[in-house]
């Protein structure tokens, strides 16, 4: 199926997927908008969809050009760069959550003139118990990852890339239900969504994370799928590479959240129980 090429270069073909990809971004954010209003959930749903549909068609040519040799030395290494800068964004998104986080937690300030702020007396999470099971289990996904890129890179049985993946594709699943059940603990606990800056940034923090864990692992999922079908070689895994470097940058940033806001964020706030 591999086509010689006498440059080092992709020459992308004319494509539909950026328009569609736009047009289905700003359907489920306008959407998005009508929702919050009350006005009607279906024009989200409609552009999240049309997202799905575009992130699925788009990527899967992207497979494919992998396939048929368009994605030369030259064009991995620029992947890898685009993919990088992806992750420093990402970097920049959650320091903006840990920087309200402390401004708030270490200069409390009301939101009117005059008045003192008072915390909320909330339930206080053991930070020993479900979220240190979580970071465990992110951690242990974390080494599966590490364990299948290994056997890939070092001509393992390709026995061990695909249970490495399937592992870590379980260990996420399970970290995404732990965090909903604790999620539903908190609230049946007095915690709300918003209302107060603990809880608000709280519920972003963390929520985002999650919903960063549930992307990785659909990424993984991908990983895992493309491992039995023999995709992957030790000399190209740009898609592997980057799903496993998305991973370890989720169970750096749940590092930080387990001690910023577990240990240190909550016992800032009153009310012991």
């Amino acid at each position: 199926m591999a086509h010689e090429k006498n440059h080092d270069y992709h020459i992308l073909t004319p494509s539909a997927w950026p328009l569609l990809g736009a047009v289905g971004g700003f359907v489920m954010l306008f959407g998005a908008v009508l929702w919050m209003q009350g006005i009607t959930p279906w024009m989200f749903w409609i552009g999240f969809v049309g997202v799905l549909y575009v992130m699925f068609g788009w990527w899967a040519e992207v497979v494919a050009e992998s396939r048929i040799g368009d994605h030369t030395p030259v064009v991995r290494i620029g992947l890898r760069y685009g993919f990088i800068l992806f992750i420093m964004s990402e970097v920049m998104f959650f320091a903006a959550w840990f920087w309200s986080f402390f401004k708030h937690a270490i200069y409390p300030m009301s939101d009117y003139a005059g008045t003192e702020y008072v915390q909320p007396e909330i339930y206080h999470v053991d930070a020993f118990h479900l979220p240190l099971i979580n970071t465990l289990v992110l951690l242990l996904s974390g080494c599966a990852v590490t364990w299948a890129h290994h056997a890939l890179v070092h001509g393992g049985p390709r026995k061990d890339l695909v249970n490495g993946l399937g592992i870590a594709v379980v260990l996420g699943v399970a970290f995404t239900f732990l965090q909903g059940y604790e999620y539903s603990y908190l609230l049946y606990q007095g915690w709300e969504f918003g209302g107060d800056k603990f809880f608000s940034n709280f519920f972003m923090a963390t929520g985002f994370h999650g919903a960063h864990v549930i992307i990785g692992t659909i990424f993984l999922a991908v990983c895992w799928v493309r491992a039995m079908k023999g995709h992957f070689t030790a000399e190209k895994h740009v898609g592997f590479e980057a799903a496993a470097w998305y991973w370890h940058f989720v169970d750096v940033v749940w590092l930080f959240l387990f001690f910023a806001v577990y240990i240190w964020g909550v016992a800032q706030m009153p009310g012991a129980h």
